[in-house]
């Protein structure tokens, strides 16, 4: 029998007898050890070794991901400290970070997840906040994105960002100055950034775009002295990591990250049943649309997709909830995103994309009538949709198991 990602757990994916659907996967790649952040941390890509590039400052920031991420931050931190209590700066004037952008604030006991609990007691630990008073005006770039950052992480002496490098839809790759801008900007700078979505298209995989293009122009208003991202699998297990100068370090691990996660299919397929991986990407609708946009990408036009994801967080976010609740119809929300980008909102157009061509079935903790309200059809009982479904044998069936972490690309001939 068969199983596939559903929050913490797996869940059976029972397909009729006589369902053969090709299993569309990342690549499965050595792990690397531990030793490999000692060794990043010894050979950083342009750039003096962390000890030595803060011996001047009297104190520093580490910008470090959210729960929604993958990044396991706890396993590099106390590495990170060390060094930087090497060069002198004491833990107590060390501030760690969640970049959290405009996502939900992260909780207590979720902050010692993220951090360790040893990180936790020994140095100040916070959440972002993106409210124009928290943060510093600093100037706007060639695309008028406001440069409006955390004033802790301005004022800090020494800046060093984290996360973890895994294709982005939006920026080519995630990572980078990624830590830095959108993670600690203002909410209306973030907004910008992201509207240039509707003027510039972008591909997964490649930096090249004037999406990320504006993020790194960001450095020239503030520097970032020093990055440490890593890749890792769905469990959190480490592949590689990088460390060094901010664009040459983000730009070494890139390699890597097309080979692990880029995925070539040879034909599309008629149905495609995704599970964005389980927790935590599928946490909630606004990060399981990524995976649903991957399995749109190998998915016949008038073909369906069956989302398999938990969402106990339900939408994940404020605008989008109240945007496809009180809002007519898909259309009218559409139009108005042409008029008038809004953050959040914006996930509308993604969802609007995949329905024009696709039939969305979604299996989650959703109540079914907010699931119409989406565009989706729920599912209530998986086994007998399957069932039913899938009954036509002639169907060319897809499973991408961890489709938040798998980008598959059709063949070119």
């Amino acid at each position: 029998m068969h199983f596939i990602p559903y929050g913490k757990v797996s869940i059976p994916l029972k397909l009729p007898p006589g369902t053969q659907p090709d299993w569309v996967d990342y690549q499965r790649t050595d792990l690397a050890s531990n030793d490999c952040i000692e060794y990043a941390l010894e050979h950083p890509y342009d750039c003096s070794l962390l000890q030595e590039a803060a011996q001047s400052s009297k104190s520093a920031v580490i910008l470090i991901s959210d729960a929604t991420r993958l990044c396991p931050s706890y396993l590099f931190l106390e590495a990170l400290l060390q060094r930087l209590n090497m060069a002198g700066i004491p833990d107590g004037q060390v501030r760690i970070i969640v970049a959290i952008g405009t996502h939900r604030k992260q909780t207590k006991e979720e902050l010692i997840q993220l951090v360790s609990e040893d990180v936790f007691k020994r140095v100040l630990v916070m959440n972002h906040s993106s409210l124009p008073e928290d943060c510093v005006r600093l100037g706007v770039t060639s695309r008028g994105t406001p440069v409006e950052i955390n004033k802790h992480v301005v004022e800090a002496d020494f800046r060093i960002v984290t996360g973890n490098l895994e294709p982005h839809a939006l920026v080519g790759v995630s990572g980078g100055v990624k830590a830095l801008f959108p993670g600690t900007a203002s909410a209306r700078a973030i907004e910008h950034n992201h509207s240039l979505s509707q003027q510039y298209t972008s591909t997964a995989g490649v930096v090249d775009n004037p999406i990320r293009e504006d993020l790194e122009e960001v450095l020239q208003f503030l520097t970032v002295h020093f990055l440490f991202n890593v890749i890792v699998d769905h469990k959190r297990n480490l592949l590689g990591a990088v460390a060094g100068d901010v664009i040459a370090a983000h730009r070494a691990g890139l390699e890597l990250v097309r080979r692990t996660f880029l995925v070539e299919v040879p034909a599309l397929y008629d149905v495609t049943i995704i599970s964005p991986g389980g927790h935590p990407k599928d946490t909630q609708l606004y990060q399981s649309i990524k995976a649903l946009k991957n399995a749109a990408a190998i998915t016949k036009p008038g073909g369906s997709i069956i989302l398999i994801a938990r969402c106990e967080e339900l939408y994940g976010n404020g605008i989008l909830q109240y945007w496809i609740e009180t809002i007519q119809d898909r259309s009218v929300m559409t139009q108005k995103l042409n008029e008038r980008f809004v953050l959040g909102a914006h996930k509308v157009e993604h969802i609007d994309r995949v329905l024009k061509h696709h039939e969305v079935y979604l299996y989650s903790e959703f109540p079914a009538s907010s699931v119409r309200l989406i565009g989706f059809h729920p599912i209530s009982d998986l086994d007998s949709f399957l069932a039913a479904h899938l009954s036509d044998k002639s169907l060319k069936v897809a499973v991408i198991p961890y489709g938040g972490l798998t980008f598959p690309q059709l063949r070119q001939s």
